[in-house]
């Protein structure tokens, strides 16, 4: 059987595309099994540039200008929407290092995750990669522990904002960790994810990842942090603005819907799924389980406004 295997990448004025596209197709196991969704939001359309990869039938490739873009939640579902009945789906970011035969990493560990649930979705946030001379150096990590996603202690939801920081914490272990949130620049699932939990554009950045990891457990996926990440990411240095910021820059300033909009917007829309009538239709609630047995899982409690630990002090 030929698993195939849907990459949806949204990049946004990101000099690392190419990078990325060429890193995945190199180090795959079976490239020809790869379908990429591409929703480059660059000044320059670089369909021509994409035309000229070895590759170039395996990628499709959607341009939009950065001033006509709604943010990450609005490509991811652009992005979405180029899903042509591929076997899986990898959602990562236009910035990432692979490791050899991740393809088939991701595959094998799936396949042992059937075991324990009908719906895995793998996920947690990558190890960073950065250049040094010119060369890519992940940060190894030794596949003792397993991150575990977790609200950071500062912040509870309230009735006017449901938004929360999310924080990975270590857990020594020897298998896949049960999880309440994803990354959604690391999500490995079936291919039926983009059917079951189609992207919300409507949603802006913050809450993006409350909203998948919700409406999945309530559609019955279930979400494993694993002990091997196959994939590393450049990350931006925190509290600094980037042009690479869709918030930051001269093309917020042309924009028919500035992001002080799209973020109240987002924000009244995630407390109406998680504190109000659950957002009724596809972008909102399942009804395979309650958000009350979300709550029983996970800790996160949102109608009582309450976070409490489920791994009983044991993350480090």
């Amino acid at each position: 059987m030929k698993e195939t295997i849907f990459v949806s990448i949204a990049s946004y004025l990101d000099p690392m595309l190419f990078f990325t596209l060429n890193d995945a197709v190199a180090k795959a196991r079976h490239p020809e099994r790869l379908s990429f969704a591409v929703v480059d939001q660059s000044v320059e359309d670089q369909r021509e540039a994409i035309g000229g990869l070895p590759f170039a039938q395996q990628v499709r490739y959607v341009h939009v200008h950065p001033q006509d873009t709604l943010g990450v939640c609005w490509a991811r579902a652009t992005a979405f929407s180029l899903y042509d009945g591929e076997d899986y789906i990898l959602q990562i970011d236009s910035h990432m290092l692979f490791e050899e035969d991740w393809d088939q990493k991701l595959l094998a560990q799936h396949a042992k995750l059937r075991l324990r649930s009908a719906k895995p979705i793998v996920s947690t946030y990558p190890y960073r990669f950065d250049f040094v001379d010119g060369v890519p150096q992940p940060m190894k990590n030794e596949g003792r522990t397993a991150l575990v996603l977790r609200p950071h202690p500062e912040k509870n939801p309230t009735q006017e904002d449901a938004v929360l920081r999310f924080m990975a914490r270590h857990l020594f272990t020897d298998e896949p960790v049960l999880g309440c949130h994803v990354s959604a620049g690391f999500l490995f699932a079936g291919g039926s994810f983009v059917e079951e939990v189609p992207y919300d554009p409507y949603l802006y950045f913050h809450g993006e990842e409350q909203s998948l990891a919700v409406r999945a457990f309530t559609r019955g996926w279930d979400i494993f942090h694993p002990l091997l990440i196959p994939v590393y990411h450049l990350y931006k240095s925190e509290g600094t603005a980037y042009q690479t910021h869709h918030w930051h820059g001269e093309n917020e300033a042309r924009r028919a819907f500035r992001s002080s909009y799209l973020l109240e917007r987002a924000r009244k829309r995630l407390n109406r799924l998680l504190m109000g009538d659950g957002l009724p239709g596809a972008y909102g609630l399942g009804s395979v389980r309650t958000l009350k047995q979300y709550s029983e899982m996970s800790g996160i409690d949102y109608a009582n406004q309450r976070i409490s630990d489920p791994f009983g002090g044991k993350l480090c």
